[in-house]
């Protein structure tokens, strides 16, 4: 018997969490009606943005725990730099179905660092109302960052930022910030 193609998924335009394909049209059509929700218990673009973050942070938690079963990991990530690079590629890759486009740090400051992506999904379908101008929807993503970098023992701020390209466009970077104790476990293994 032939696949029923009204169930099978779009393979072209997809993203992923650990194998299971989600048709891109079915998640931008829920994360549609999540924001809307949010938006219409909120007054400002910055209170839209915490509850996206901090719906995404619950989520973020879980994604962690998945990846790693699912990748057969059994050890912990001590290192700052080695837990950055798995949520670059492995997490983003369960999420979104490939990498992160960059990962790089900030030069003035050793506990920063930023995860950066050219069209993040969840900005690709959303219209912004005009007194919403500066809201960023990447901030549900950021909050995902931050769950799983806070379940792994990394507790950070993680902020998403749009940032305008030279040659027209814009990316999104995601500003992690880490915590001092972080820091400071993370000279103490360098010392070690």
């Amino acid at each position: 018997a032939a696949d029923n193609v009204v169930r099978a998924p779009c393979q072209q335009t997809h993203h992923s969490l650990a194998g299971q394909v989600v048709s891109q049209s079915a998640f931008s059509h829920l994360f549609s009606e999540f924001v809307q929700y949010c938006q219409a218990r909120s007054s400002t673009a910055s209170e839209l943005e915490k509850k996206l973050e901090e719906a995404g942070a619950t989520i973020g938690v879980r994604v962690l725990e998945l990846v790693n079963l699912r990748d057969g990991k059994t050890r912990r990530e001590t290192r700052m730099l080695g837990m950055l690079q798995y949520v670059h590629t492995s997490l983003w890759k369960s999420l979104f179905g490939r990498a992160a486009d960059g990962l790089e740090k900030v030069v003035e400051s050793e506990d920063e660092f930023m995860i950066s992506e050219t069209e993040p999904l969840v900005n690709q379908f959303i219209s912004v109302p005009p007194n919403l101008s500066n809201l960023n929807c990447a901030a549900f993503v950021a909050g995902i960052v931050r769950g799983a970098l806070e379940a792994a023992g990394f507790p950070a701020s993680v902020t998403a930022h749009t940032v305008a390209l030279d040659t027209g466009g814009s990316r999104t970077v995601f500003l992690v910030k880490f915590e001092p104790e972080v820091l400071a476990r993370e000279k103490s293994l360098a010392g070690a």
